[in-house]
């Protein structure tokens, strides 16, 4: 696809400066731009590289005085970095446009779909399975009976939806993603035998949650895990059953979250982190990346280390980490003198 700068400034709602006409057909860094790229400059740092990039056409802020003569059309906004981001989605949503049922594929006679609609093949939507209008749905996913699904849903390739799980609007589900599956339950009989427990519960997702890549989300014992509105999670999460994550969470790649955890709201998780079950972690609580939680966490904590402790603490100890081993010598020095002098 192509375009030319007056487009995109009706896009992005910009004032061109330079040829209206110039075409662009793909994105590139400032420093690596080619012709018929176009780039972005919002960081003073990377000023230097608007007087040499080849780029077609550059976004850039309002308040932008040129030094010395550039090649590239500007498009004058007010934040760049936003404009990009809008652009960019303009474009992603251009190019995800596919509609219609391809064949082969499954669709019970008792599911209920809307408008502008697409199924890839060998997808397979169960009995009773509500669709709203604008849904995505990529080839061999697999959307269990009872489940319900939002507008403006897309779903990749490979992700599986079980049985009764409420998906709400604009939510993006990534390849491989399994929602629903089976809780770890298991009860030890007097002879130490397992039996497994019911999971009769669901996975209520509410509107505009990002779910990465081979990321597990079970459901509940009973009742509901839930993953609050605006929730962002990377590839490779676990989160057990009864699970609750609070609104506009973002959760980094290889967490995972014991059995009814509850996770607060505006959270920021880094990767790697390992939180025990039943506990409460608060609101706007930070934990850095191979952290492992134990204990409840208050509202504000921000947290480091396995077990856990605040941030300052776990910087304030690591400089005794690090120099344990010429603690313990000295230590051991003195050990030495006092059995002598003894």
């Amino acid at each position: 696809m192509k375009f030319t700068a007056e487009q995109i400034a009706q896009v992005i709602k910009g004032k061109v400066e330079g040829d209206p006409e110039a075409l662009v057909s793909d994105f590139a860094k400032i420093e690596e731009g080619k012709p018929e790229s176009l780039t972005f400059l919002h960081n003073p740092k990377y000023e230097k590289y608007i007087y040499e990039t080849r780029a077609s056409v550059c976004i850039v802020g309002e308040d932008f005085k040129a030094e010395k003569p550039i090649q590239p059309t500007l498009i004058r906004v007010e934040n760049p970095y936003l404009a990009l981001t809008e652009l960019l989605q303009y474009y992603d949503q251009l190019k995800k446009q596919k509609s219609g049922i391809e064949n082969p594929s499954f669709i019970s006679e008792s599911a209920k779909y809307g408008e502008d609609i697409y199924v890839g093949a060998f997808a397979y939507i169960g009995e009773h399975v509500k669709i709203g209008n604008n849904v995505k749905i990529y080839p061999h996913v697999y959307i269990g009976d009872h489940s319900v699904i939002g507008d403006n849903v897309t779903i990749y390739s490979g992700a599986k939806i079980y049985h009764e799980i409420v998906i709400g609007n604009n939510c993006i589900i990534h390849s491989n993603a399994v929602i629903g599956a089976d809780g770890f339950g298991f009860a030890p009989d007097e002879k130490g035998v397992y039996t497994k427990v019911p999971q009769i519960g669901n996975v209520i997702i509410k509107d505009d949650v990002e779910i990465g890549a081979a990321t597990t989300i079970d459901r509940s014992t009973m009742g509901s895990s839930v993953i609050g509105q605006g929730v962002k999670l990377d590839n490779q999460i676990q989160l057990a059953h009864n699970v609750e994550v609070g609104e506009h969470t973002v959760m980094a790649a290889q967490t995972g979250i014991a059995g009814s955890t509850k996770i607060g709201k505006h959270g920021l998780i880094g990767g790697q982190v390992g939180i025990a079950g039943h506990l409460k972690i608060g609101d706007f609580v930070k934990i850095q990346a191979q952290t492992g939680i134990i204990k409840n966490v208050e509202d504000k904590a921000v947290l480091q280390g396995s077990p856990a402790l605040t941030y300052r603490e776990y910087n304030r100890s690591y400089i005794h980490f690090k120099n344990l081993s010429e603690i313990v010598r000295r230590l051991n020095e003195v050990e030495k003198k006092l059995k002598d002098n003894g």
